[in-house]
C-alpha cells in the first residue's frame, strides 16, 4: 500500500490549533492548583510534637523495636534507664531532650 503525502507529513512540524492549547493549558492549570492543594494540605495537618515525649527506636530480635512514651510514663523511662541495656546513649539523648533526669529516682 503507498501512502500519500507521507513523507510531507514527516516533513513539517505537528500544527498546534486553538483547541489543543487550550486543552494544554486547562491540563497544566489543573496540575498547578492540585500541587499548591497537596502543598496546603501537608503544610496544615498533623500533630505537633510533644516536648514531654520520649521515643527510642532501636533493632531488637523480630527487627525494629520502639520505646515511647508521655508525660509520666516517658518521667518512669528515663528514672529507670539503667535498665534498658543496649540504647542506654539513644535513652540518655532523648531524656535530655525531653528534659527530664536520666537514671534518677521519680
Amino acid at each position: 500500500m503507498i501512502m500519500f503525502e507521507q513523507s510531507r507529513r514527516l516533513r513539517e512540524p505537528l500544527r498546534w490549533g486553538r483547541r489543543e492549547r487550550t486543552i494544554v493549558g486547562a491540563l497544566l492549570a489543573g496540575l498547578v492548583l492540585a500541587l499548591i492543594g497537596l502543598g496546603v494540605y501537608l503544610g496544615t495537618t498533623g500533630s505537633t510534637a510533644r516536648a514531654d515525649c520520649v521515643t527510642v527506636t532501636f533493632g531488637s530480635t523480630m527487627g525494629g523495636g520502639q520505646l515511647h512514651g508521655c508525660g509520666p510514663q516517658a518521667r518512669q523511662i528515663c528514672a529507670q534507664g539503667a535498665r534498658y541495656r543496649g540504647i542506654e546513649a539513644d535513652l540518655r539523648a532523648a531524656c535530655r531532650r525531653a528534659g527530664f533526669p536520666f537514671g534518677a529516682p521519680r
